[in-house]
Formats: structure tokens, sequence, C-alpha cells
């Protein structure tokens, strides 16, 4: 994979990636589903979709690359259909809506599989990988943050 860089905006202080397919079963869900510690952190071990605090709004720059030295976070996500959603939280599957990405350019194509997504921030920009991964799962006590 080639390394990519593009921005994004929200308005949650939430970076979420998910494969489509994964949350498909969140479509008739309230729009704020997700801000639910129970229900995020639920929909996180079990693989479905990756919710990363950022600590701040605003407008955020992606860079996703092959590898990312000292990861703030690390974890298991699934891709079955090999399209995923990175962008704004308020963006995830809800209230009949899918991404559409109006807050920033937001689809990757990956080969479908389970991946471990590692991810750290510093300032507004953030960076991901993916590589290739046996689980599809986590066992997460805490939300995700990469700034508290």
């Amino acid at each position: 994979m080639d390394n990519l860089s593009y921005k994004f905006v929200t308005d949650t202080s939430t970076l979420c990636v998910f494969d489509l397919s994964c949350l498909k079963h969140r479509l008739e869900d309230d729009v704020d589903w997700w801000s639910i510690p129970s229900e995020e952190l639920a929909e996180v071990n079990l693989g479905n979709v990756a919710f990363l605090g950022l600590g701040s709004d605003g407008e955020f720059v992606i860079e996703i690359m092959e590898s990312i030295s000292q990861p703030i976070v690390k974890t298991n996500i699934k891709v079955p259909s090999g399209k995923i959603f990175i962008g704004a939280g308020e963006e995830v599957t809800a209230d009949e809506l899918e991404p559409d990405c109006v807050r920033g350019r937001g689809f990757l194509s990956l080969e479908a599989g389970n991946y471990i997504l590692s991810a750290r921030v510093e300032g507004s920009i953030i960076q991901v990988s993916f590589e290739l991964g046996k689980d599809d799962g986590n066992h997460f006590k805490d939300l995700l943050r990469l700034v508290d």
C-alpha cells in the first residue's frame, strides 16, 4: 500500500474506522448509539469498528502508512468486504445512513481479512497503518483514546 494523506473535520473529537458490512446491524440505531460507552466498547471488542478519541474537535490530517513506530493504539479490526471508512466519528453507520465522506475523503480498499490497526497522533496529524492479523476481536476494558 502506498502512503496516502488527506484531511477530515470532526465535531465529535473522534476518528472512526470500519468496514461498512460490519455495522449494517446499526443502520436502524439512533445517530448517537456510539456515544453510549458500553455500546462503543462492545463494537470495538467485536472488531467491528475502531473509535479513536482525539481529545479535541477540528481539522486533522490522516496519513495512512505502511507501518508506524511507537503507536499509541493497536486494535484488531475485521475487514470482510475489503472496503473501509476512515474518518469523522459522526459519519458512523446509524439512522438509516452510511458514511458519505462529507467531512473529508474517507474510503480505503484493503484485501479482505482481519487487520491490526495501529495509530498515533502528533498535533493535528494522525498516522494509521493496517497489518494483516489473525484475531478478529479485542478485550479492551476502556475506550480507545489517542489523546486523553
